[in-house]
């Protein structure tokens, strides 16, 4: 049984390698609330096998929830919903051009049956908190973690 807490629940892929200072707050979240993940780089424009492979697969290695970031155009959750059946959050990353608004209306303006959840911009840590919820609703240690932090901050 611990070799399987030990195989990433969460995906998380993000479109550059710039994105990665927003994601940290993902990641830390998803730490905290112990839930093993695993990272990727990878983008819907520039490495679209990669992202078609590593989406696909997804299910089979035991992954529950994706967490899906990008700026711009932002297509990197649609891409990635279109090749999965696991729960995708996408993560809109502001931009130096629309402020992220861009990056926003891309994700949530998805077409019938290809549905991406979606933060705020720059919503990361709302992304690893959703995802865990999601694992909750299947699997106490989540759950009780959710409840312990919704807890701690009704007390704060």
């Amino acid at each position: 049984m611990a070799e399987q807490q030990e195989r990433p629940l969460v995906g998380i892929i993000m479109g550059s390698a710039s994105d990665m200072p927003v994601m940290e707050a993902c990641t830390a979240q998803l730490e905290e609330f112990g839930v093993p993940y695993e990272v990727v780089i990878a983008s819907a424009h520039r490495n679209p096998a990669k992202v078609h492979e590593w989406a696909s697969a997804a299910a089979e290695r035991g992954m529950r929830v994706i967490i899906a970031a990008a700026g711009k155009a932002a297509h990197l959750g649609g891409v990635v919903a279109a090749y999965t059946p696991l729960p995708v959050i996408g993560v809109p990353i502001k931009t130096s051009d629309l402020g992220g608004l861009d990056s926003l209306l891309s994700m949530v303006q998805m077409p019938s049956g290809v549905p991406v959840a979606c933060v705020a911009i720059n919503g990361a840590k709302n992304a690893a908190i959703f995802a865990t919820q999601i694992l909750g609703t299947g699997d106490e240690v989540y759950r009780d973690a959710m409840i312990s932090f919704k807890t701690q901050m009704a007390e704060a």
